[in-house]
């Protein structure tokens, strides 16, 4: 089994010597292909308007100066002799959880993956950035490999990929692996903070608050809360299917050729 890695935080990163180490349990061949700076947050941006250069740091690893979505894209196009049967994406060092998933490039790497056909996981070791220096990476060590191991020798359908975030605890810590859905977080906690260069210019730091939020049975916040792994299953189809339904009566035939003046009171905006 041939196995790509990748990841957002760079091919240098501490939790790709993880993922190297969860990777070598599974195959002797294996292929790094990793931004070369770090892209978190990034998505699945792609880079369009400036050359992408893929540096050989040695005869399987490969550092490209775009984002992961562009790193598994060149790999499976170019820099790989075959494409591989597996993309792993990670070990991000902090969580992938609810709507992070959107955000994230190390999601995103795995996307690309499945949107080339290729069976792909994204990892990710949840850490309390509030209080944690460096996160603790002994359960994405221990628990990755069989983890992977078992999801490979079930199976699943080409249009999905796997999210799993590994508890922010030890090894000996965790109480379980779960199966969970895409947990949902307070959308405030997204803030940006406005602050004043030395040349007295205005400018903007994104920062998260680290508030509590409900945890929800089922979720990938409460499993990762107890300590336990969660193994989210995501897909591209963002598509609101119960407001598709409950709009066909407004849209299904010709397009309108009148204004309509809403009552906004009916409407509860």
């Amino acid at each position: 089994m041939r196995i790509l890695l990748t990841n957002d935080d760079g091919v240098e990163a501490y939790g790709m010597m993880v993922l190297r180490e969860i990777a070598a349990q599974l195959s002797d061949d294996v292929w790094v292909c990793a931004p070369l700076y770090e892209q978190s947050g990034k998505g699945r941006g792609i880079t369009l308007h400036d050359p992408l250069r893929a540096h050989r740091l040695d005869e399987r690893t490969f550092a490209v100066t775009g984002t992961p979505t562009d790193c598994v894209q060149i790999a499976v196009n170019d820099l790989l002799p075959e494409p591989p049967d597996l993309v792993l994406s990670g070990v991000n060092r902090g969580f992938n959880l609810a709507q992070d998933v959107t955000l994230s490039g190390t999601v995103a790497g795995a996307l690309q993956g499945m949107t080339l056909g290729i069976p792909s996981i994204a990892l990710s070791q949840c850490l309390d950035f509030d209080l944690d220096v460096e996160a603790q990476w002994e359960a994405a060590r221990a628990y990755g490999a069989p983890v992977i191991s078992s999801l490979l020798t079930k199976g699943w359908a080409n249009n999905l990929i796997f999210n799993i975030n590994f508890p922010d605890c030890d090894d000996e810590a965790v109480t379980g692996v779960e199966m969970t859905r895409q947990g949902f977080r307070d959308l405030h906690d997204l803030h940006a903070v406005k602050r004043v260069d030395p040349r007295g210019r205005p400018y903007y730091w994104l920062d998260f608050h680290g508030h509590d939020c409900e945890l929800v049975d089922g979720t990938d916040l409460k499993a990762v809360a107890e300590n336990r792994i969660s193994v989210t299953p995501l897909h591209l189809d963002l598509t609101h299917y119960e407001t598709l339904h409950a709009y066909k009566g407004v849209f299904g035939g010709a397009a309108p050729k009148r204004i309509r003046t809403p009552d906004l009171k009916e409407t509860g905006r």
